[in-house]
């Protein structure tokens, strides 16, 4: 579910993913940046971006290839694609790392990779029970479905097995639903001028 018992969202909306991407520079580590960035823009599990390794960085397709943790299966792969961008960024720590002798690109435990995202979301003001990994994947999620991409690609580059784990993410109300909504406050014109004036008046 994207809600929880109260009512209270379990992803990151718009607002706050721009808000996260911004701060993400704060961290003033190369590394680190990377490591946010690559949760921020795939969706991601953070078990998943913490068993990535050099190799599974395909920079001439543009694209991160990788094991789904959560199927009983091990050999279930998926890819998804990264920009430009980051691609120059991977590539530029996959560069500095040739040397090294550690496989993973971030040779750190989950304990820390889930501070560093928590310590993000502080600086970008964003507090309680979304101020971590998980709603960073769930927003990922209704970011991409409300930009119109299909159903089944959000399924497989979340390497959900059933679409209709999927499909939960399509009940956030997007800015589409909410467009239908203004239609039909249209309808009583002069009543919500009457009312918004009475508010103001108090």
């Amino acid at each position: 579910m994207i809600y929880e018992h109260d009512g209270s969202r379990k992803y990151l909306n718009d607002q706050e993913r721009r808000a996260f991407l911004m701060k993400v520079e704060s961290l003033r580590n190369f590394e680190r940046e990377n490591f946010c960035l690559m949760l921020w823009q795939t969706g991601f599990r953070i078990s998943e971006t913490l068993a990535l390794i050099r190799s599974s960085i395909d920079l001439a397709s543009g694209c991160v290839v990788f094991r789904t943790l959560k199927r009983r299966r091990n050999n279930v792969f998926r890819a998804i694609p990264i920009p430009d961008w980051y691609c120059r960024r991977l590539e530029t720590q996959l560069s500095v790392a040739r040397n090294t002798i550690v496989d993973r690109l971030w040779p750190i435990c989950r304990t820390t990779g889930w501070s560093i995202v928590r310590s993000v979301m502080h600086l970008a003001n964003t507090e309680g029970s979304v101020a971590s990994p998980k709603p960073l994947r769930h927003g990922f999620a209704v970011a991409s479905i409300q930009r119109g991409l299909p159903l089944n690609l959000v399924q497989r580059w979340l390497g959900h097995a059933r679409i209709e784990t999927t499909a939960i993410y399509t009940n956030v109300i997007g800015e589409e639903e909410r467009e239908f909504a203004v239609h039909a406050w249209k309808d009583f014109p002069e009543c919500i001028e009457t009312i918004s004036r009475s508010k103001s008046d108090l």
